[in-house]
């Protein structure tokens, strides 16, 4: 391996095997069946590039492109299925929101636990738990178990570990959304001076700014496989038409990505549901304004959310309703039929409605889910015929994120006076 390069990945695959129950998986590990119970699911599929030292890097897609599971196998979390994958150099990770730390122990606890697992000596941690403690900047908390901590305060403790070991290559996920936004630019900042000293930076993120702002090279995977590498511009053009559906990739890489797409009974939410049963949600999507299903929209696109709804029993005046959720379970924003007075009538039982919400999504870029709900009033008694919590999730993607949770398109001058 070449010592200018610091990541190298050749013709990386994993692939996942799906069962629909249990006991299939039981049967086929204890060779009791000569017939394959399960089907594949290939997460990447002959994945290849190499990431030079000293190189910003970003790794785009939408979701199930395998943006996660590729540096969970860089960085020793996953192991592929074939391919190989070499490292020159200390890589530091910040992947999935307090990964390493155990629950129990306080901040102070984790940092010598996880130092002394990367490779630090009791001696060298206590050298830079200065730094460490002030760039996370949780005070006294930093003495009580980290089960305590808010998202925002596991993402600034790990981040400041992160960056405080002397990492040679600094990897990074999604994690650093959950911060607020003085946070996110003071981890920003350290990316400069990182680029800086030369070391190398690879990291995911659906912010497009960060992304065209930060890297030097942009690689963007679709459903498991690189759809290209190049200038970040050009990757970025790339993955919008990928967004509405407008990319059209050659005849034989679209034949290989329906082969390598999962099972329709593959989920990646996991919904909680409840109700009487006099109404059952039978099926969620959503779609870009040409009809095409999707599950990532730019923001300030229009897209419509669609909810199918069986109607079991005679009900009097069903109300349908949407919500939207982050992925810390704060409830965004949502609305129902009733609030925009769109349907107000009795359903009979064996009736089929199908809803649909359209809007423009002003959403700030990140990773949301959504809720449905069908109830109503029975007399004077409110009834939950079905709820389906965190039913989908909805990656939105922005050139341009504000403060809070949606952006108020404000229209802003500055002038000599």
């Amino acid at each position: 391996m070449d010592n200018n390069i610091a990541i190298e990945v050749k013709n990386l695959c994993k692939t996942y095997k799906l069962y629909d129950r249990n006991r299939d998986r039981l049967r086929e590990a204890l060779h009791l069946t000569r017939k394959p119970r399960h089907k594949e699911h290939h997460a990447l599929y002959d994945v290849s590039f190499e990431i030079k030292t000293g190189e910003t890097v970003g790794i785009i897609g939408t979701n199930g492109s395998g943006k996660s599971t590729i540096l969970k196998i860089i960085t020793g979390v996953l192991n592929a299925t074939s391919g190989e994958v070499n490292v020159n150099g200390r890589i530091s990770a910040l992947l999935e929101l307090g990964a390493g730390f155990n629950p129990e122990y306080t901040g102070l606890e984790n940092i010598y636990l996880n130092g002394t697992m990367i490779g630090f000596s009791e001696e060298e941690i206590d050298a830079k738990l200065e730094d460490i403690l002030a760039f996370a900047d949780i005070g006294d908390f930093v003495h009580q178990p980290v089960k305590t901590y808010s998202s925002g305060m596991f993402v600034r403790l790990a981040f400041a570990l992160a960056i405080n070991i002397e990492p040679e290559i600094l990897i990074v996920d999604e994690a650093l959304s959950v911060g607020d936004v003085f946070f996110q630019s003071k981890c920003y900042h350290k990316f400069e001076e990182f680029k800086e000293q030369g070391k190398t930076i690879l990291f995911v993120s659906h912010d497009m700014s960060s992304i065209a702002k930060y890297c030097d090279r942009v690689i963007l995977l679709e459903k498991g496989k690189k759809l290209g590498e190049g200038a970040p511009k050009k990757m970025l053009d790339i993955y919008k038409q990928v967004l509405v559906g407008q990319y059209e990739a050659p005849a034989e890489v679209v034949q290989e990505e329906l082969d390598a797409a999962p099972p329709e009974n593959a989920e990646d939410v996991e919904a909680l549901e409840y109700g009487s049963g006099k109404a059952q949600i039978t099926e969620v999507y959503v779609t870009d304004p040409q009809g095409r299903r999707i599950n990532a929209v730019m923001k300030g696109m229009e897209c419509t959310v669609h909810m199918v709804v069986e109607i079991r029993q005679d009900v009097p005046a069903p109300i349908f309703a949407l919500s939207f959720k982050d992925v810390k379970g704060t409830e965004i924003c949502g609305t129902n039929t009733m609030f925009e007075k769109a349907f107000l009538d009795p359903c009979k039982a064996g009736e089929k409605k199908e809803i649909t919400f359209t809007q423009q999504v002003d959403l700030q870029g990140g990773e949301y889910l959504l809720s449905f709900g069908c109830t109503g009033y029975e007399g004077d008694d409110f009834t939950v015929y079905h709820r389906l919590y965190d039913a989908l999730q909805l990656t939105v993607v922005s050139e341009k994120n504000t403060v809070g949770f949606y952006d108020m398109n404000s229209k802003v001058t500055v002038k000599d006076i």
